[in-house]
């Protein structure tokens, strides 16, 4: 009777706590920043150790939100603590951690771009989040290359039709290294600055959108070192490739780059609305985009994207020759650095000016996903004003949005109709995204302290964590532990 006992036990918390890895950044297609996680702790101290499962040593500059998928946790940092002598200097990698331990399995190790530093910030590294499906891992690197990796790495052999891994992993010029069993197995690259002509800036950030047979791709176009120019002003922002081999498939035609305001720094999500299966993309430009998405046609030649519709967030904003605001506090353009989420037939969105040359001003939007055409007006549902500055992905549940901004504070909106529940103040800006799960709210800031509030109209702070450095990830949970990045750690959160 007590194994019994014992064993009904053991199957009910197996039951409540393991329900699910988390692949992509956000809900699959949706972006929504919620989980159905349960059993997720209200509190974890990383000083005693409390609750806490593990801790895994990053780089010193850590930026990229984890993912969890096949026993296996995906974060992208900076290589200012090798992993391998073999790799040393500045370098973007994407570490392969062991769920269970927080272990290296592999890591993926990338020359940063030589020459202009506004290509590829010094000590940023990677700052994608990969995105994964069926053993394959999509990441964007730091070069601006996309990537499709083995997920077990070199240890099962060598795969795909890339087989020099080690001369990808090698700055030009210098002799290539030899790969080894903690190397990845690059199984095909795509490089959007040789092959589409793109001029990213400060960083290639990027969260593949995996839809059917096609990875849809933001490709980080943007300004040049003055701020002032758009060096590749007919590159195109939004691509897309087929999964299996990297080949270019797709293509916006918007003439989108020449009113980048910053950079396409915003990942797309994916709908339908009835049957028809569109993609939503928030341009540099402050505009988001409906695109149908592609068939596949036969042909060799490169398809352009058919938009739905687009929306204009600030049509007061100035339109033409937009760089002269540049550093204008007053006024300038909008643009969008989080992303679209789509939730019962409508689009949740973060916009307004830029945070470093951009004005002040920043708003939550609530958009209606139907219609066709020109919805600015009549496609707006309701508009929120922000405190400042917003990079974060708003997360939608059970009748309310919770979204934070660089003017230290979290909000909790009525999802229906706009108007505030509550707001809190922070001790930091905010460039994370806040998480729902298990009915509690999880956020970081960037002076290194972690909030956990109750999911409610009414507001509850549970705890506030103070960690070892800055947060500018969003948290995840995935089979029963929240993952919380730091500049310099990953610590796996659990009840022991």
């Amino acid at each position: 009777m007590l194994y019994r006992i014992i064993s009904f036990l053991f199957i009910s918390h197996l039951c409540l706590t393991y329900a699910a890895d988390q692949p992509q950044w956000g809900q699959k297609h949706s972006r929504n920043m919620i989980s159905d996680e349960t059993g997720l702790v209200d509190s974890f101290d990383p000083e005693t150790g409390t609750n806490i499962k593990w801790k895994a040593p990053l780089g010193t500059q850590t930026y990229a939100t984890p993912v969890v998928a096949g026993g296996k946790v995906f974060i992208g940092t900076n290589n200012e603590n090798p992993r391998d002598p073999r790799h040393q200097g500045d370098r973007g990698v994407l570490l392969c951690l062991d769920e269970t331990t927080g272990d290296l399995c592999w890591q993926l190790v990338v020359p940063k771009l030589p020459g202009d530093p506004y290509l590829d910030w010094p000590m940023e590294g990677i700052v994608s989040p990969p995105s994964i499906e069926d053993g394959k891992v999509y990441i964007v690197s730091n070069r601006g290359e996309v990537m499709c990796l083995d997920i077990n790495g070199l240890q099962d052999g060598n795969d795909g039709s890339l087989l020099d891994e080690g001369h990808v992993m090698t700055p030009p010029g210098s002799p290539p290294v030899q790969s080894g069993p903690t190397d990845a197995d690059i199984l095909w690259l795509f490089d959007m600055p040789a092959e589409i002509g793109i001029h990213q800036h400060d960083a290639a950030h990027s969260s593949i959108l995996v839809v059917d047979d096609y990875l849809y791709v933001n490709t980080s176009n943007g300004v040049d070192n003055t701020h002032r120019r758009i060096r590749a002003p007919k590159a195109p922002s939004l691509i897309v490739l087929d999964k299996q081999t990297g080949q270019l498939v797709a293509r916006d035609n918007e003439g989108i780059g020449p009113n980048i305001f910053h950079s396409t720094w915003s990942s797309p999500a994916y709908a339908k609305i009835g049957d028809t299966p569109l993609v939503f993309f928030g341009g540099g430009n402050g505009f988001l985009y409906a695109f149908h998405t592609i068939k596949r046609d036969g042909g060799s030649k490169v398809q352009t994207l058919q938009k739905k519709w687009w929306y204009d967030g600030d049509p007061a904003a100035p339109k033409e020759n937009v760089h002269r605001f540049t550093g204008n506090r007053d006024i300038s353009p909008s643009n969008i650095k989080s992303m679209p989420v789509f939730y019962e037939n409508r689009i949740y969105l973060t916009l307004g000016g830029d945070i470093w040359w951009g004005k002040d001003l920043a708003w939550l939007k609530c958009v209606d996903a139907g219609g066709s055409g020109d919805i600015s007006k009549a496609g707006e549902i309701w508009s929120y004003e922000l405190k400042k500055h917003c990079c974060s992905t708003p997360s939608v549940y059970n009748g309310m949005v919770f979204v934070a901004d660089l003017g230290k504070n979290l909000h909790c909106v009525d999802a229906e109709n706009g108007t505030p529940f509550w707001t809190h103040e922070l001790k930091g800006p905010v460039w994370a995204s806040p998480l729902v799960a298990d009915g509690k709210v999880y956020i970081g800031d960037r002076r290194g302290d972690f909030w956990i509030f109750k999911a409610d109209r009414k507001k509850q702070v549970l705890a506030t964590v103070k960690m070892d450095s800055e947060i500018n990830a969003t948290a995840v949970a995935a089979n029963g532990t929240l993952y919380v990045a730091t500049m310099n750690y990953l610590y796996a959160v659990a009840a022991k």
